[in-house]
């Protein structure tokens, strides 16, 4: 006699199987897309930091974000120091000697990363030294969301 189809146990074990694959895989999906989302905030800092250390070279001072020409990404205008994306709200500075040049907070949370979290760079213009004429940076990130962007601490100089 022959069989067809499978026997219970097999259905079983197949479900079982999946099961415990799927228990892996949601968690780390999850943690690659937070991760995308953060890719964004390196990225728009490196921009500030070219267009201000540009800046800077010209006009010997640092400037806001309309003086420099930022746009924080998504924005319409070059002119705001502050703009909400889906993901991030950017804020810089109106005067930015030794203060927060350029910030992101987290609209949602992502992964351990709230909205109460952030990641910030705090720039001063170096007028006497070896280095005067340049711009010293120093990055800060809330511990949990260094995991989502490890790198974005390499934005200090060490001038600061």
């Amino acid at each position: 006699m022959k069989k067809q189809g499978f026997t219970l146990i097999e259905l079983m074990v197949v479900i079982v199987i999946m099961g415990v694959l799927a228990a892996v895989a949601v968690p780390k999906l999850f943690g690659m897309i937070a991760k995308s989302k953060a890719s964004e905030v390196p990225t728009a800092a490196g921009s500030y930091i070219n267009m201000q250390d540009a800046f800077a070279l010209e006009k010997n001072a640092i400037g806001d974000w309309a003086e420099i020409g930022y746009s924080a990404p998504g924005a319409q205008s070059g002119n705001k120091s502050s703009y909400k994306s889906d993901n991030f709200t950017y804020t810089g500075a109106a005067s930015t000697v030794e203060t927060a040049a350029w910030k992101a907070v987290p609209n949602h949370k992502f992964n351990d990363c709230d909205t109460g979290e952030f990641w910030q760079l705090n720039a001063k213009y170096l007028s006497s030294g070896n280095n005067e004429g340049s711009v010293g940076y120093q990055a800060s990130v809330s511990d949990d969301c260094l995991e989502l962007t490890p790198s974005f601490a390499k934005f200090t100089n060490g001038l600061y």
